[in-house]
């Protein structure tokens, strides 16, 4: 049978309608033969609870940075917890690259299709890290607040991450590029850019619609793993669970519902369900705070434990071989070395400044903002006081070279996070020098150097609206005459009238 050319025209406009408008049928519910998750803007139904409660609201899970929905039910009891609970589910897949005003823009439409699909319930997000970023963004940016109570966060970095601020440090460039750290999700969890950020969502007239409910992790998990190394470089910013510290999990009008020993992968699990069990309703519940807009740009200043400097960063690119060289001081209780390359390693020692070798090491593979990468990593005890090398032997791979000290001097300096101003507190150290490197979204912008003995102020002078990455590389001396050595970190953001935040 031959068209006519009404019927060529109906159906080429069928077609254009079909390619451009978006698809709100879920892909299938869990268990079922569509073997779901992982497809950036679907969304997924969890079996119907023997009885649906008219008065339990719908939960909505949101996975987190490198991450796909099928983490709430895949090795996870979260799904099977919230079912045996009575309480239907749906599972939202968002971009696991992207920043929270792309993945806002599919929560907002995926909101409003389960909303319809449940009958017009009300739902409750439960988002896992990020996840609870790109969430609010949608109700509060996008206006899907109407179809939601409210939202639990599970250890979320409101404020950003300082694993972020490293991927686009000095040292950690080389690594990030290759593994693809640097994506537009990680750019947007820097600490810079959330400074930025929250004032835009937290000043927004919908920021009050959905009541927001924290909770937080304060365990590493095992020695070896990502989140344990994750856990040693954020131990300088305060507990934490390993990507995400307690101060940044929080927010200055929402409720802290709790911090327990979780790390960030069991603040996701079952565990935590009877905790967030309470705030499952159907009405918003509302939850008193501070509401101006200069005390929600960043932290609280009473709920930031003071931050130290506790660890050395190396790294770069090699092509058969590569040796670091760092200085440890006296009176180090314990050496966390991790040697994060993006290809496994076998010939790695570990010297010591009299010659003793240490080769056995822990592997693991990393998971959250450095994903894919291999972590090597070794704990020595009591280590020597002097010059210690790390040796590699490997065709060509880049690395990121971590050194944590145990150690009274990591709190003897203190960097003034407003002033950038470096001080000696002078109990321990007589004097140090300061190498600092300048990046704009991983460009350098400049190198400069500073000698301190009591105080000085890093040259930070940039008006130029973005992201800046500092790396701050510390050597000195101290007053027993030993050398030591520390790397800090620090994301900021300067915004269109040159002021620096």
């Amino acid at each position: 049978m031959k068209w006519s050319g009404k019927m060529k025209r109906l159906g080429l406009i069928l077609l254009m309608l079909f390619l451009v408008l978006p698809v709100s049928a879920n892909a299938g519910t869990i268990g079922g033969k569509d073997n779901p998750g992982g497809v950036p803007g679907q969304w997924y139904a969890g079996d119907a609870p023997g009885y649906s409660d008219p008065n339990k609201p719908v939960l909505v899970f949101i996975h987190g940075i490198n991450s796909s929905s099928k983490t709430w039910w895949e090795s996870n009891n979260m799904y099977q917890t919230a079912l045996n609970n009575g309480y239907q589910t749906a599972f939202i897949d968002v971009h696991p690259d992207k920043n929270m005003w792309d993945n806002g823009t599919i929560i907002n439409n995926r909101v409003r299709d389960i909303y319809n699909y449940f009958g017009q319930k009300k739902l409750v997000i439960v988002g896992h890290s990020k996840g609870g970023i790109d969430a609010q963004n949608a109700l509060v940016h996008y206006g899907a607040h109407p179809y939601v109570s409210n939202l639990i966060t599970l250890s979320t970095p409101h404020y950003g991450s300082q694993l972020a601020d490293l991927a686009y440090s000095g040292w950690a460039g080389w690594l990030a590029s290759i593994l693809g750290s640097k994506n537009d999700a990680t750019y947007s969890l820097q600490t810079g850019y959330m400074r930025n950020y929250r004032p835009q969502i937290d000043t927004h007239i919908n920021r009050s619609k959905n009541p927001v409910f924290t909770l937080a992790g304060t365990k590493w998990g095992s020695f070896g793993s990502s989140l344990y190394w994750g856990g040693l470089y954020l131990s300088s910013y305060g507990s934490n669970d390993g990507a995400v510290t307690v101060a940044n999990s929080r927010l200055p009008y929402s409720k802290e519902v709790r911090v327990s020993s979780w790390n960030h992968t069991t603040v996701r699990e079952g565990g935590t369900f009877q905790y967030f069990r309470p705030y499952l309703t159907l009405n918003a519940q509302p939850v008193a705070g501070i509401t101006s807009a200069e005390s929600m740009s960043e932290p609280l200043a009473s709920e930031l434990e003071p931050a130290n400097i506790s660890v050395l960063h190396r790294g770069g690119e090699f092509s058969a071989s590569a040796l670091e060289n760092f200085q440890v001081e006296e009176n180090v209780a314990k050496l966390d070395l991790d040697w994060l390359s993006d290809k496994k390693m076998k010939d790695l020692v570990v010297i010591s400044p009299s010659g003793v070798e240490y080769k056995k090491f822990t592997h693991s593979v990393d998971e959250g903002v450095f994903k894919g990468g291999h972590h090597h990593s070794f704990q020595i005890q009591k280590p020597e006081a002097g010059q210690w090398s790390v040796k590699v032997n490997k065709n060509k791979a880049a690395y990121l070279m971590t050194v944590g000290f145990h150690s009274d001097l990591n709190e003897e300096i203190i960097l003034d996070e407003k002033t950038l101003e470096l001080k000696n507190k002078g109990s321990k150290i007589k004097d140090f020098q300061v190498n600092v490197n300048i990046n704009k979204d991983g460009q350098k912008k400049k190198d400069a150097s500073m000698m301190i003995t009591q105080k000085g102020k890093v040259p930070f002078t940039f008006k130029e609206e973005g992201v800046y990455t500092l790396t701050l590389d510390v050597k000195g001396k101290t007053k027993a005459g030993k050398k030591f050595e520390r790397t800090i970190v620090k994301s900021i953001y300067v915004d269109k009238n040159g002021i620096t935040h």
